[in-house]
């Protein structure tokens, strides 16, 4: 695998192809952040939850990252837009974090696209991962 594959569970791929459905059915004008998730997605390397390596960011995991410009450290859970609550850290998987976030492993350091420009980020930990814990269906 290169830098730029993610790697994601057959669960998370099947529920986030559900969640994209129904964010083209709501969206007014299907937005090119959709399209570019989805070309992730699809590129993506699918594993058994069983599979997944304990370091990798899935649905729902708990990651430390690191801001590189910074050098801020932050907490946050990645999950559905639903559930996003930033005060309390939960991070969607649609917004440019949780996008960057999602199948990238302990130790890597990715882009975060952000309305100002490109911000770089460290994944440090993955303090939680459901899979790991037995607990894939959060």
């Amino acid at each position: 695998m290169n830098s730029q594959t993610i790697v994601i569970t057959g669960n998370d791929r099947r529920r986030l192809g559900t969640m994209l459905d129904r964010a083209y059915t709501v969206a007014a004008d299907p937005r090119e952040y959709l399209h570019r998730f989805e070309a992730e997605l699809e590129q993506a390397v699918a594993v058994d939850e069983t599979e997944v390596p304990e370091d990798v960011v899935t649905m729902n995991s708990t990651v430390e990252i690191l801001d590189l410009e910074s050098e801020e450290r932050e907490v946050y859970t990645l999950v559905y837009p639903e559930r996003a609550d930033a005060s309390h850290g939960r991070i969607s998987v649609l917004a440019p974090l949780g996008r960057a976030m999602l199948g990238r492993s302990a130790g890597e350091i990715v882009p975060v696209e952000v309305p100002a420009g490109r911000r770089w980020i460290k994944i440090e930990a993955v303090r939680f991962q459901p899979e790991r814990s037995g607990q894939d269906e959060l």
